[in-house]
């Protein structure tokens, strides 16, 4: 089947693509490890309508379809596994409405974080979930995105208060409202966040927004061993402070980040720290922080206030993970994403730290310690069979160690391709439900197959 000719009767061919860059583009993720596969065409719908239109084309035919948005997922989720469509929302990028008053934005899927946040500053609101990347509203949702402050704000799922989802039959359906609650029914919103494109594709969310903080402040904590930094993180988050962001780097990030970026940060494991609201609150907060780190060997413990100064430092956390790569450009990341109980967050950390190095990987490691959710990265020779073996156990062990102690295999990331098995590990008793919800919703399997679960 020619598929691309085929869509030309849905979709001007200018909004088509069945070769080259983008087509390529499409079959792989920024930061993952997973092998491409391109997709038969790529399609840039520009409507709802448009989006019903390409689904029923596709449901009527049995082509997969694949939602993508800024592509910069882990585990593969929008690598078109078993070919298909690749339905890109990136000219679905509109900002629908803002109404500060209710602290509610409706905005289509393709619109990037940073976009929908230059928009909302003007208010003096924001929105919270921060990936460290630029990606799509639409993607965020997808996966249950969290990032840096969810320690004080949750992930997606806290902040998504309706979507509109378009079904492979070309079905639409909304669910949840503006209200910021509601015990009408089954909470489908919750449902459908974190489904990774298997159940159907947003064409709307609506999102809740929170107020720019009146006062804030970052600060640095360098310790002696990352099993210090995780018990002085563990003991900050226990003392109630109004903490935004609690985060991780050890010393080989560190490493990474002042070659990629010209820093001179001090080359141990690191506390990266924001805390936010009132003036008096955050002083009171930081000289809380402060005390604690220094009775967990805490060596330095310096604090930004000045606007650009916290820029850079946040900047500089952000772009761990791309200085983490650039150490290793001839190699893909493996990148591990458990969450372990608060209780449980220094051995792990230490755990992961001796599982990587055992297996002889030059590892990282770095995470939103605040919530105990943490990762190992690690370049992996995807052409060498023994090597990508070894690198699988790793993140294997890892997984299982967190599973040991109630914890999960992916805090963030989502299961994609890549976690199939730790999925059902985690949730062996659940796998027969959900795949009932994904028989009710596409029945004949075109949605992101390959994801999740086997079918």
């Amino acid at each position: 089947m020619d598929v691309s000719a085929e869509l030309r009767s849905i979709l001007p061919e200018d909004r088509i693509s069945a070769d080259g860059e983008e087509v390529e583009r499409h079959g792989t993720a920024v930061f993952t490890y997973h092998a491409s596969r391109q997709p038969d065409a790529v399609v840039y719908p520009e409507s709802r309508e448009e989006v019903v239109e390409v689904l029923r084309f596709a449901n009527e035919r049995g082509v997969p379809v694949v939602a993508f948005g800024a592509g910069s997922s882990l585990e593969a989720h929008t690598i078109p596994v078993r070919g298909g469509i690749s339905l890109d929302l990136g000219r679905m990028g509109g900002i629908l409405e803002i109404r500060p008053d209710d602290f509610v934005a409706r905005v289509q899927p393709g619109v990037s974080r940073e976009t929908l946040n230059a928009a909302l500053s003007e208010h003096g609101l924001f929105f919270p979930v921060d990936p460290g990347w630029d990606a799509s509203i639409g993607g965020m949702a997808g996966t249950n995105a969290s990032g840096t402050n969810a320690v004080r704000y949750g992930a997606m799922r806290d902040q998504v208060l309706g979507l509109e989802v378009v079904f492979a039959d070309g079905t639409v359906m909304r669910t949840g409202g503006m209200a910021m609650k509601s015990s009408a029914g089954y909470h489908l919103t919750g449902l459908f966040v974190g489904s990774e494109g298997t159940l159907g594709v947003f064409t709307e969310i609506t999102l809740r927004l929170q107020p720019i903080p009146e006062h804030t402040l970052a600060a640095r904590a360098v310790f002696p061993d990352i099993e210090a930094a995780g018990r002085a993180a563990a003991a900050m988050i226990r003392t109630g402070m109004q903490a935004g962001r609690v985060e991780l780097v050890d010393a080989r990030t560190i490493e990474a980040v002042n070659a990629l970026k010209g820093t001179d940060y001090a080359v141990a494991p690191t506390l990266f720290l924001e805390f936010s609201g009132s003036e008096a609150g955050v002083e009171r907060d930081v000289e809380t922080a402060r005390a604690i780190a220094e009775a967990h060997g805490c060596e330095k413990f310096e604090f930004e206030a000045d606007e650009a100064a916290r820029e850079r430092l946040w900047e500089a956390r952000h772009d761990a993970a791309l200085a983490i790569i650039d150490l290793n450009l001839d190699k893909k990341p493996m990148t591990t994403d458990v969450c372990v109980p608060l209780s449980d967050l220094p051995s792990a950390l230490r755990h992961a730290r001796e599982t990587v190095e055992a297996a002889g990987f030059d590892g990282a490691i770095l995470g939103h310690v605040g919530d105990g959710n943490y990762h190992a990265v690690f370049p992996v020779d995807v052409e060498d069979a023994a090597e990508l073996e070894r690198a699988e156990a790793v993140n294997g062990e890892i997984v299982d160690h967190a599973l040991a102690r109630g914890g999960t295999c992916t805090g963030e990331h989502g299961i994609g391709s890549g976690k199939i098995g730790s999925l059902e590990k985690e949730h062996g008793d659940s796998l027969a439900f959900m795949r009932g919800i994904k028989r009710l919703a596409d029945p004949n399997g075109i949605m992101n197959p390959g994801k999740i679960f086997e079918e």
